[in-house]
């Protein structure tokens, strides 16, 4: 099949690239020209097709210029309108012309008409269209048609080629009830006029579910091969062996919950193999997940080994530096802090002691991986909120520790974004996971209120009452630079306003723009509790434990995403007081915005809220930068297939044991080159 050089544009942008790609690119809806309607019995308010004799037509001007086509037909007529048309469309509909109109039929001013039709001239008797017609997503300048048209070339190519049509064993077919794929091809290309319309468009019908099942299939066998490829390299078998561990466990001032202690345990494990974990951790804010990769960092120094503890921002890894430096240093371990924004001298002193061996722990932010950043002997790489890091990210500190003997280090992946299960079950499926689902004992409730911004001294009120009792306040805004169209408050602002509105308080702020240095001085002061009003932008999203603020507001809270909203409230209730989030919005309060607020209003588990989020915003947006390494799901819908996903998690691995070289097929199908992720 020859396609010009012009067309072959066209298509890439739509991301096709060969025939298959065609065949794959199915309908996003039909249209029905397979039924002919009298005028008289055509129903309203839906698409149909009839077909008359124009007897009238003529060009109005007022109120506005528009094509007028009077249709009849033996039981009656209707209006045809064009309200913007060509000099061609007056020309071809003429009195006497006979036409098929496929549209929706309303009651106009001058009784029953179609607005801007779909218009065929026919010859009478012309014969109706065996099968529904397919509307593709298209681009500029390729016109359904021709596409229409490359595809069927495309079909009947493949068709002849019926060895390589079908990439499942029989056996997988029987069990899950399936039809075979190129019936399912075939059908959802051309179905046949007694097909359904309904369950062709809800993507219901036995066609769809098939192809929806081998999408979810071809993703779960490159996860599972991934999971299988990484098991064939090597890493350094990381032994517990207690010394450094039983020492920094006795000065701890608390105990591990039991969520803790068994994530431990499994962490522990799979260190202890000679092949690299991937493992995620995942913990509701506050559950403790840095006291975790604190033991698991132990048990690679232990060995022998270092620990990199990579964060997405400076302000999370200096306080993580603190706190592991606070944990550490007595225990005789050197803790290097490596950032962006640190004085040529002071970077240079910590580059040499990662590259000499002498830091065990280096902490910092994405400065880790950079070209001139040379590790002694890594042997854990752990990211924390690793969803705010692409794969290319990820992938260079892994491959930072890659030794000359050919091991790879293990990986530790932390989120305190909490991942619903389907999502986990599909985009996770390469790696192990973990889950600290309690709390630390002695964390307060935290009590969210919803308050419009024109109650504002009610808040105030409320500031002064927590600071007159010794607690400290958070008061959050999303903007630093003013921005006209979004009219929000601006954190410098606030600042200075709350510093004359609160003369008797000590008011901070912190922001991205300032100095790492100043950073740490403002949070510093505030966690010692010389600051009592801490005004902030969303730097303080994370990773930020100050036990004394017991209250928080949250400025144009509608503007912001459930996950930030929820990160940012689990800031407070870190202590044994009750905690309080007011999450000021201004009206009117779009639909998704007050969606968004009922849901954080009425939930307080994280897992619960990434749900509901997952089905407000769909996977793409949930996954951030993991989705440029894992192939997006096209046809399937996480929410309504959980079925056919679990069908899929269970026949990955019987295919890539029992039928390897159909699995290989398969995954090229639907992913071709797709499949160089399949290494991160």
């Amino acid at each position: 099949m020859t396609i010009s050089s012009a067309v072959m544009e066209k298509l890439s942008r739509l991301g096709i690239h060969n025939e298959l790609d065609l065949i794959l690119h199915l309908p996003i809806r039909y249209e029905d020209e397979t039924h002919l309607f009298s005028i008289a019995d055509a129903p309203t308010g839906r698409t149909v097709q009839i077909e008359g004799l124009i007897v009238h037509a003529e060009v109005v001007v007022r109120p506005r210029r528009q094509l007028i086509c009077h249709v009849e037909d033996s039981s009656g007529s209707l209006v045809m309108r064009f309200l913007n048309f060509y000099g061609s469309q007056i020309k071809s509909y003429t009195v006497g012309k006979r036409v098929r109109l496929l549209g929706e039929i309303r009651d106009g001013f001058f009784g029953a008409e179609m607005v801007h039709p779909k218009c065929r001239i026919v010859k009478e008797g012309e014969s109706l269209a065996s099968t529904m017609t397919p509307v593709y997503s298209t681009t500029a300048g390729l016109a359904q048609n021709v596409l229409r048209k490359l595809i069927g070339q495309a079909l009947q190519r493949f068709g002849s080629l019926s060895n390589q049509m079908e990439t499942l064993p029989e056996k997988i077919i029987h069990e899950y009830r399936l039809i075979g794929f190129r019936e399912s091809i075939a059908c959802l290309h051309h179905p046949p006029p007694e097909i359904s319309l309904e369950a062709l468009q809800t993507r219901s019908h036995p066609a769809w579910r098939r192809i929806k099942f081998d999408e979810l299939l071809a993703q779960q066998l490159s996860m599972r091969l991934h999971y299988r490829q990484r098991r064939d390299r090597s890493a350094p078998v990381l032994s517990r062996k207690h010394q450094l561990i039983d020492q920094f466990l006795q000065q701890l001032a608390f105990t591990l919950t039991a969520a803790q202690a068994a994530v431990v345990n499994e962490i522990s494990h799979d260190l202890a193999v000679a092949y690299p974990m991937q493992r995620l951790l995942q913990g509701d804010v506050g559950s403790g997940k840095t006291i975790v990769a604190a033991l698991a960092a132990l048990q690679a120094i232990d060995n022998g080994f270092q620990a990199a503890f990579m964060a997405p921002t400076e302000i999370l890894a200096e306080q993580h530096y603190q706190k592991l430096s606070g944990w550490f240093e007595p225990l005789g371990i050197q803790v290097a802090w490596l950032s962006g924004s640190q004085k040529k001298k002071q970077k240079q002193a910590a580059q040499d002691a990662i590259a000499s061996g002498e830091a065990k722990l280096a902490i910092g932010t994405h400065a880790l991986f950079q070209e001139h950043i040379a590790f002694h002997r890594l042997g854990l790489a752990i990211i924390d909120e690793q969803h705010r890091f692409g794969v290319q990210q990820r992938l260079a500190l892994r491959m930072k520790g890659a030794h000359h003997d050919g091991w790879v280090p293990h990986q530790l992946m932390m989120s305190a974004t909490p991942i619903p299960r389907t999502l986990s079950m599909s985009y996770y499926a390469d790696l192990d996971v973990s889950i600290i689902d309690e709390l630390p004992p002695g964390r307060s409730p935290i009590l969210t209120k919803l308050i419009a911004d024109n109650r504002r001294d009610e808040v105030i009120e409320r500031i002064q009452q927590a600071c007159r009792h010794g607690k400290q306040v958070y008061w959050v805004c999303p903007l630093i630079e003013e921005s006209e169209t979004l009219q929000l408050q601006t954190a410098i602002e606030t600042h200075e306003t709350l510093s004359r509105i609160f003369p008797n308080l000590t008011v901070g702020l912190v922001h991205g723009r300032l100095s790492s240095q100043d950073k740490a001085t403002v949070m510093a002061l505030f966690k010692h509790g010389e600051i009592q009003l801490l005004i902030a932008t969303t730097v303080i999203e994370v990773g930020v434990d100050v036990p004394n603020a017991s209250l928080m507001v949250i400025e144009n809270a509608e503007r912001m995403g459930l996950s930030q909203l929820h990160q940012l409230r689990g800031r407070v209730g870190r202590g044994a007081e009750a905690s309080v989030c007011i999450l000021l919005f201004q009206q009117p309060l779009s639909e998704i915005a007050r969606k968004r607020l009922k849901i954080i209003f009425e939930h307080t588990d994280g897992f619960e809220i990434a749900r509901q989020d997952l089905q407000l915003r769909g996977p793409g947006e949930f996954l951030g930068a993991r989705q440029s390494g894992v192939p997006m799901l096209r046809f399937a819908d996480l929410e309504h297939d959980e079925e056919l996903l679990m069908a899929a998690q269970a026949s990955a691995d019987d295919m890539l044991s029992l039928y390897p070289d159909l699995a290989l097929r398969h995954i090229e199908r639907w992913l071709g080159e797709k499949t160089e992720y399949l290494r991160v």
